[in-house]
C-alpha cells in the first residue's frame, strides 16, 4: 500500500516525504530492520519505540510511523509520519489490510503446544501451497499485526494466538478473522490470571467470535470433550485424540530411537519427535491437511523430517549422554509429557525442573503433582531449582523417591556444580522450567 493510503487512519498525517512511495516491511526492533523497512515506533511496558528513531534511520528505514514528537536530523530521503497511538494505528492498518486479503488464515491457540502444531501446519501445507506462519512465537496483538502486514503473495498464512486474559483472544480472532481454528488443549498455564480451567476455556472459545469455518479440538482434553458433546450442533467442529472415538483417531503408538510411530485408520505414520504431545499436534495437520486437499503421501513424508524450534523436546546427543533441551517456557501439561517421554529411556534418566510460574494459588498443587510424576515415570535422579520447584522434590519424596537420588538447589549455578560432579555415562537428561528460570544455562554448560 502507498502512503496515501492510509492518510487519516488514527489521526495519520504525512509530516515529511512522499504520499506516493509504498510501505514495506514493518518493523518494531531496530534490530532486526532492514534497509528500506518501514518502522513503527510500539510503546512496550519498558520502553517507547519512538525513542528509537534515530537507530532506525541509521540501520535504514526508508518510513518512520511516530506518535507527533519533535525529531532532530531527519534526512531528507526519509518520510515521516505522524499518528494519534502507534499501537493502535498498527492494528487498524493490520484490519484493514485484512479486509482486502481473500486468502484463508489458520489460527491456532491453547494452553501448550501453539507454536509446535503451528509450525506442522505449516510444514504440511507448504507441500502444495505458499504459507506465511508467525515468526517464532510473535502471538500478541502487536505480532499478529505485524504477521498480517507482512502477507504478500502467500495463498494460506497460519497465526498462533496467545492469551493470558480474558478478551485477548477476541482480539485477536476479531483482527485474523480466520478460516479455520485449533484448539490444542486446555491446561493450567495463566490460570493464576484466570482462576480456573472453566475459565481458560470460556477465553480460549473466545476465538470462535471470529471465526468463519471450522474448530478443529483435542477431543481427548476433558474441557473441550465435554464442551464440543454439548455444541456439535451449533459449530462445524472437527475431532482428533488418541483416548476418545475422534475425525482424526491415532492408534498404535509406538516410540523408537528415532522418534514415535502410529497409526491413523490403515496408514501408518512416522515422525522424527518424540512425545504423545506431538502425535496429537500431527493429528491437527492431517485435519487441516484434509481441508486443503494436501496428499496424505506427502503428509506422511513431511512428517518423517519435522524441524522444531529451538528449545522445545530438542535432542542433543553427546557422546556419553542425551540432553533433553525442553527449556522453552513451562506448564504442567508439558512437564507431563516430557516426562512420559523420559520414561522411555534406558540406563539413567535424569529430570532437571524448575518453577513453574503464573499459577497463583495453585502453584503449591501443581508441582506436587508434578513430583508424583516424576515417581511413576520411574526417573532415577532428580535435580529441583527454585522456591516452588521444591514442591517437586517434596512430594517425589513422600511417594517413594530415593533420597540419596534427590537433590534441590536455589541457583542454576549449584546445580551446574552438581552435574559437573556426576557420573553421566549412557545418562538421558531432561531439563525443563518456566522461561525466565534461564535453564538455557544449564543445557549449555552440559552442551560444552
Amino acid at each position: 500500500m502507498q502512503i496515501k493510503d492510509i492518510i487519516g487512519l488514527d489521526g495519520a498525517k504525512l509530516v515529511k516525504g512522499n504520499e506516493q512511495e509504498y510501505l514495506t516491511n514493518f518493523s518494531k526492533d531496530t534490530r532486526t530492520l532492514q534497509k528500506g523497512d518501514t518502522y513503527i515506533g510500539i510503546k512496550g511496558e519498558l520502553y517507547d519505540g519512538c525513542d528509537f528513531y534515530k537507530e532506525a534511520i541509521q540501520k535504514g528505514a526508508k518510513t518512520l510511523i511516530l506518535k507527533n514528537m519533535a525529531l532532530e536530523n531527519i534526512p531528507e530521503n526519509i518520510n515521516v509520519i505522524f499518528v494519534n497511538n502507534p499501537n493502535d494505528f498498527l492494528i487498524e492498518l493490520a484490519k484493514k489490510k485484512r479486509n482486502t486479503l481473500n486468502i484463508p488464515i489458520i489460527a491456532v491457540t491453547g494452553s501448550v503446544g501453539k507454536t509446535s502444531t503451528k509450525n506442522i501446519i505449516s510444514a504440511v501445507l507448504s507441500t502444495k501451497y505458499k504459507v506465511l506462519k508467525t515468526k517464532g512465537n510473535l502471538n500478541t496483538k502487536i505480532g499478529l499485526a505485524l504477521t498480517i502486514l507482512s502477507i504478500t503473495d502467500e495463498e494460506i498464512a497460519v497465526v498462533e494466538m496467545g492469551m493470558n486474559q480474558f478478551g485477548e483472544i477476541r482480539a485477536l480472532t476479531n483482527l485474523a478473522k480466520p478460516n479455520v481454528a485449533v484448539i490444542t488443549n486446555i491446561g493450567t498455564a495463566h490460570i493464576g490470571n484466570l482462576g480456573s480451567r472453566e475459565n481458560i476455556l470460556k477465553a480460549k472459545l473466545e476465538i470462535i467470535e471470529g471465526l468463519n469455518g471450522p474448530l478443529i479440538i483435542n477431543n481427548d482434553n476433558s474441557l473441550l470433550h465435554d464442551w464440543q458433546k454439548n455444541n456439535s450442533f451449533t459449530y462445524p467442529i472437527i475431532t482428533y485424540g488418541l483416548e476418545n472415538k475422534s475425525d482424526y483417531f491415532g492408534t498404535n503408538i509406538t516410540y523408537n530411537a528415532f522418534g514415535s510411530s502410529f497409526k491413523l485408520n490403515n496408514e501408518d505414520v512416522n515422525i522424527n519427535v518424540l512425545g504423545k504431545h506431538f502425535i496429537y499436534n500431527v493429528l491437527v495437520a492431517f485435519a487441516i491437511g484434509d481441508l486443503f486437499k494436501v496428499e496424505h503421501s506427502n503428509i506422511i513424508a513431511t512428517l518423517k523430517h519435522l524441524e522444531l524450534e529451538p528449545h522445545r523436546m530438542e535432542l542433543i546427543k553427546k557422546p556419553f549422554y542425551t540432553i533433553i533441551d525442553d527449556t522453552y517456557n513451562a506448564s504442567y501439561d508439558s512437564v507431563y509429557y516430557a516426562l512420559e517421554v523420559l520414561s522411555k529411556y534406558s540406563k539413567t534418566r535424569i529430570a532437571i525442573l524448575g518453577d513453574i510460574l503464573e499459577l497463583g494459588e495453585y502453584a503449591p498443587e501443581i508441582h506436587q503433582k508434578i513430583g508424583k510424576l516424576i515417581v511413576s515415570n520411574n526417573i532415577n535422579i532428580l535435580i529441583t531449582i527454585g522456591n516452588l520447584a521444591l514442591e517437586i522434590n517434596n512430594e517425589a519424596l513422600k511417594n517413594g523417591f530415593n533420597k540419596n537420588n534427590s537433590y534441590h538447589f536455589n541457583t542454576n549455578e549449584e546445580a551446574i556444580n552438581l552435574l559437573n560432579t556426576l557420573d553421566l555415562k549412557d545418562s538421558t537428561i531432561l531439563v525443563k522450567a518456566s522461561h525466565s528460570m534461564d535453564f538455557l544455562t544449564i543445557v549449555n554448560a552440559l552442551n560444552k
